[in-house]
């Protein structure tokens, strides 16, 4: 279970323990097990500061505090607080990435089942797609469904999402499309054949989450190759 801690603290010599932060990270490196860590600058006190670190487990916090550069680290710490700091150890009980799982639903809208539903809460209004099957890129909610429309109608598919990161306002999504060949794709006729390819798209959101452009790169050759359409080039 992910373990988070947070440091709370007073100080008038921030930079000082920025510096010593810096320090840590650069004599623990091989050795800490801190996956994750935030300060945070009370606006209303801007001598009060909170450290939040996330660790895999308490377990792993525990042994990250036993490093001997940790134990001395936490020693000039503490001499340039105001106070001693105080500790609150949390289990980590929900962790939700509100982004990511705008991403995903993503991916689920655009192949579900049926017409295709409305993505105003999904997108802006002006969403910019990059995809290097379109040129010029695809620009507006509207020219989206229109792109959409074009590989659904080509293919009964669904996605299976193998691997998501999200940093800041981007999400990167690896994943598998697999689908069945219903229809006419850029030329080729419906053949029922089944295909499948990986990629992965960025998507960049916005503060309220909705998703403002997307970058893809998938493996448009070996999708082609599946349908048959290099047999012709290969003999």
């Amino acid at each position: 279970m992910t373990f988070v801690q947070l440091i709370d603290c007073r100080t008038s010599r921030f930079d000082e323990m920025n510096r010593l932060m810096d320090q840590w990270v650069e004599q623990t490196k091989g050795k800490r097990t801190a996956t994750h860590d935030i300060i945070g600058k009370d606006r209303s006190d801007a001598a009060h500061f909170i450290e939040i670190v996330e660790f895999p487990s308490y377990e792993e916090a525990m042994r990250n505090s036993n490093l001997p550069e940790t134990d001395r680290i936490f020693q000039e710490m503490v001499a340039l607080c105001d106070a001693t700091p105080t500790f609150t150890d949390l289990d980590v009980v929900r962790d939700e990435q509100l982004y990511a799982a705008n991403a995903r639903r993503f991916f689920e809208t655009i192949a579900a089942k049926g017409e295709l539903p409305p993505l105003n809460d999904l997108l802006v209004e002006d969403y910019h797609d990059h995809d290097p099957s379109n040129d010029p890129d695809v620009i507006g909610m509207d020219a989206f469904r229109r792109a959409c429309g074009e590989w659904r109608g080509a293919f009964d598919f669904a996605f299976t999402i193998e691997d998501q990161m999200a940093q800041g306002d981007r999400v990167c999504t690896r994943w598998t499309f697999k689908g069945t060949h219903v229809g006419d794709f850029f030329g080729i006729p419906a053949s029922a054949r089944e295909v499948s390819m990986t990629g992965a798209t960025i998507h960049r959101c916005v503060p309220d989450g909705k998703i403002a452009e997307g970058w893809w790169q998938y493996d448009r050759l070996g999708l082609m190759a599946q349908l048959g359409a290099l047999d012709a080039l290969e003999q």
